[in-house]
Formats: C-alpha cells, sequence, structure tokens
C-alpha cells in the first residue's frame, strides 16, 4: 500500500511516497484533515507559512495520537525571505507557530518573491544563497532533518549550488499531467534531488479533462487517482490536497500500473493553457 511506502532522500532521511497537501485549507479547520489522514494511515503532511495554517497543522500533528517521530511534516520558507537574518526569524517563527520541536523538512517556496514571479528576470541569486545558509545552520543544529527548494529552475539550482555547503535534497515542483518539465525533473534528480509534485491534479483542472476521463474509466479508477498515479511512476512525490477524508482515502488507492503505452500518452498530452479562475495564483500564471 502506498501510505507504508518511503523514498530516501540523499542525507539517509525517509520521506512517505505520498503526502497531504493542505494549501487552501483554513487554519482553524486543517487540524481535523491532518488527524482524518493521520487516522487512515498517511504520515507526510505539507504546509507553508504563506498557506497561513502551521499552528493548526502543528495541533493536528500534535493531537493525532500518532507518536511525532513517526510523522514527517514539511513547511516551506516564505519567498519573501531572502537575507539569512530574516530565514532564521523565519524558521524560527515556523517552529513556534508549529509548536514542535523539529521539522522534517523545510524548502524554499520559490526562488522570487511572490510579487516578482513571472514578473522578473532577477532570481535573487545572492538571496536565495544567504536564505540556503540560514537552511543549513538550522539543519545542522537539529531544528530541520532535511533541507530543500521548491519552483527553482536549472538557472536557480545551478547558482545555488556553486557556493552550497549542502546539497538540497528536494525540489518541490508543479507536476500534473498536461504540465510536466521533464528536463527539469531530470535536471533536479541528476543533482541529488527527490523531486515533489504539487497539485498533482491541476489544481481540480484535470478533473474534467475529457482524455484523463476516459482513460481512467478503462483502469476502473476516478481522474484523481489517475493524475495521482502519473506522478508517482514519474519516479516524484504526489502532495495532493483535500479537506475531505472520503478524497484521502481515494487519493491513497492508488496501487495499480499505468501501462507503458498509456504512460507515454499522458506524457505527451498538450498542455493546459488555461487554469481559469486560479490563474491568479503566481504558480499557475505561466506554465513550463
Amino acid at each position: 500500500m502506498i501510505l507504508d511506502e518511503n523514498y530516501t532522500l540523499s542525507n539517509g532521511v525517509k520521506i512517505p511516497k505520498l503526502g497531504l497537501g493542505t494549501w487552501f485549507i483554513r487554519n482553524e479547520k486543517v487540524s481535523d484533515a491532518v488527524r482524518s489522514a493521520v487516522a487512515m494511515g498517511y504520515r507526510h503532511i505539507d504546509t507553508a507559512e504563506a498557506y497561513g495554517n502551521e499552528e493548526g497543522v502543528g495541533e493536528g500533528v500534535r493531537t493525532c495520537g500518532v507518536p511525532r517521530e513517526k510523522l514527517f511534516v514539511t513547511t516551506k520558507l516564505a519567498a519573501e525571505a531572502k537575507s539569512y537574518e530574516k530565514a532564521m526569524e523565519a524558521i524560527d517563527g515556523s517552529l513556534k507557530t508549529l509548536g514542535l520541536d523539529y521539522i522534517d523538512l523545510m524548502i524554499i517556496h520559490s526562488p522570487q518573491p511572490w510579487a516578482m514571479v513571472n514578473k522578473s528576470d532577477d532570481r535573487c541569486i545572492e538571496g536565495n544563497r544567504e536564505a540556503w545558509r540560514a537552511l543549513e545552520e538550522a539543519y545542522k543544529a537539529g531544528k530541520i532533518r532535511a533541507i530543500g527548494i521548491s519552483n527553482f529552475l536549472e538557472s536557480d539550482i545551478d547558482s545555488l549550488l556553486e557556493t552550497a555547503e549542502i546539497k538540497p535534497m528536494v525540489n518541490q515542483l508543479l507536476i500534473h499531467v498536461t504540465n510536466t518539465p521533464f528536463d527539469l525533473i531530470r535536471h533536479s534528480e541528476e543533482k541529488g534531488m527527490l523531486v515533489e509534485a504539487y497539485s498533482p491534479m491541476g489544481h481540480g483542472v484535470m478533473m474534467n479533462h475529457p482524455k484523463l476521463l476516459e482513460m481512467a474509466a478503462r483502469y476502473g479508477v476516478n481522474a484523481a487517482q489517475l493524475c495521482i498515479r502519473y506522478t508517482l511512476q514519474l519516479g516524484t512525490l504526489p502532495l495532493p490536497k483535500t479537506a475531505n477524508p472520503d478524497h484521502m482515502k481515494s487519493n491513497a488507492a492508488v496501487d495499480y500500473e499505468i501501462s507503458e503505452e498509456d504512460m507515454k500518452t499522458l506524457k505527451e498530452m498538450e498542455k493546459i493553457k488555461d487554469y481559469g479562475k486560479y490563474a491568479k495564483y503566481p504558480v499557475y500564471g505561466k506554465v513550463r
């Protein structure tokens, strides 16, 4: 069962193969979502300072009835923290807000502050190096068990590695059928990173894709299950977001295999051009 399986990061830390994403789950509701997920076998919870729900996630982790060491909690360093001082303050802030003694994985949420994404060519090279230096220090101090990045392109990765003492262990990227950055995935893996797939259903846009629905029906699964299985067979770690226990259960029921031929079809599907109302969010504003 997928909920019992792990990947192993470059530093030897094990990370569950399927995580619960919590973007857009309100702080006052997210602790219930965490407890529901853990009750059905989830052990990997993904949040971020920017989500505004770290407090609720931490409460859910502390009150779920499963020992802390058996859970894997990820949070993200604010995209705006582009100095050593701001990054250290944000790291300690997340620990305090979560109410946890340590964080399993912390990643730089974006190489650029959100206000600059898709609007500026400035990749904040020095700011990212300073933020990374803070993450390295927190990692050495035992505050964080693994460190990584998110939304970093090939050039961002290479510039960070020029000065990094510790290599990133994860790159979390927007990956779903019709939007799979194969070269970036390959580059990240070649640099020793596990690639995580956020929004594996394209923030729900893929749920009504006619070709996906047709293929899913042939496998006896729903479109979400097909999308999640696709990212798993890419060798990435999917992070489907939901507060609905029925969806959590369904999302974890992906112990089947997509054929090589169908994987080829999914990989070659025409890229989505518009995320509709979600296009206002920076990560959906421009499809790679």
